[in-house]
């Protein structure tokens, strides 16, 4: 098998537009950021780099003063590339996020530990912040949950710390695939299945009582008609991945498929919303 070979690409830019950078590079396929003092450090196929639409990025934002260097190597330690930039994190001071190599913190009612990878979802974003926020202010006891483009799995193991009966948890991203089933086993979880593919090709069964989506905006209109269908009525849809100005068209495009906006809460301009099946 060959080695798999991947562009570093070490991102210069203001500080106030790291959150934006992050969420273009994750439309253009970039695997994983990292941010840094300066900036931020990106992974992508050395094959699916198109040095256009980046520069076409980087003109888009005169303000940000982006510039970029790249390296090609093949696959690395991506723990110790973890190690080396991230602190656990505590939400609400009820959750610790960890890593293995962290120390311990003390005593707090859940604690997730993550081998990221290149994954998606250690807690560090905002994203993924507040679906957690989110998700330990609702009942999940005994429970159906469905993790939709899962990353580290990092949201439906918390589903089963909050006492989900069974999580489904799925993402098309081939290190997610990987990564997922590592956490699984590391939190000790017994209910979760992670399966690879979208919400079209898995072939799920039955219906779900909660969905969990932190995902881009448009993967989120395009699937929304799916999310409504395999949801419980009164089942409770979680969403973020976007920002509180596209909070409009996801709360319009969830209401053409009977989903009542509940909630919002937001974090460094990211977005969460809470919707509920009529």
């Amino acid at each position: 098998m060959k080695p798999v070979k991947y562009m570093e690409f070490k991102f210069i830019c203001t500080d106030e537009f790291k959150e934006i950078l992050i969420a273009e590079l994750n439309d253009m396929d970039f695997d994983s950021m990292m941010e840094t003092e300066e900036g931020l450090d990106a992974y992508q196929l050395i094959n699916d780099f198109d040095k256009k639409v980046l520069d076409d990025l980087i003109i888009r934002y005169p303000d940000a003063q982006i510039t970029y260097s790249t390296s090609e190597f093949e696959n690395k330690n991506w723990n110790e590339e973890w190690e080396k930039n991230y602190d656990p994190i505590i939400v609400e001071d009820k959750c610790l996020v960890r890593a293995t190599f962290h120390k311990d913190l003390g005593d707090f009612e859940y604690e997730i530990v993550i081998t990221p990878k290149m994954s998606f979802g250690t807690g560090h974003h905002s994203t993924t912040y507040l679906m957690l926020k989110n998700q330990m202010q609702i009942d999940h006891g005994g429970k159906r949950v469905l993790d939709a483009g899962c990353g580290t799995a990092i949201l439906a193991i918390m589903a089963e710390k909050l006492g989900a009966k069974e999580i489904v948890a799925y993402d098309i991203d081939d290190w997610s695939i990987e990564n997922a089933p590592e956490n699984v086993e590391l939190n000790n979880c017994k209910n979760i299945t992670v399966l690879g593919g979208t919400i079209n090709t898995i072939e799920l069964k039955g219906e779900f009582d909660i969905i969990l989506a932190n995902i881009n905006k448009n993967v989120l209109l395009e699937e929304m008609k799916e999310y409504a269908q395999v949801l419980y009525d009164k089942g409770l849809l979680i969403l973020s991945g976007f920002y509180v100005t596209d909070d409009k068209d996801i709360i319009e495009k969830a209401a053409e498929f009977g989903l009542k906006h509940q909630s919002s809460s937001n974090k460094n301009d990211w977005s969460s919303l809470i919707f509920v099946k009529n």
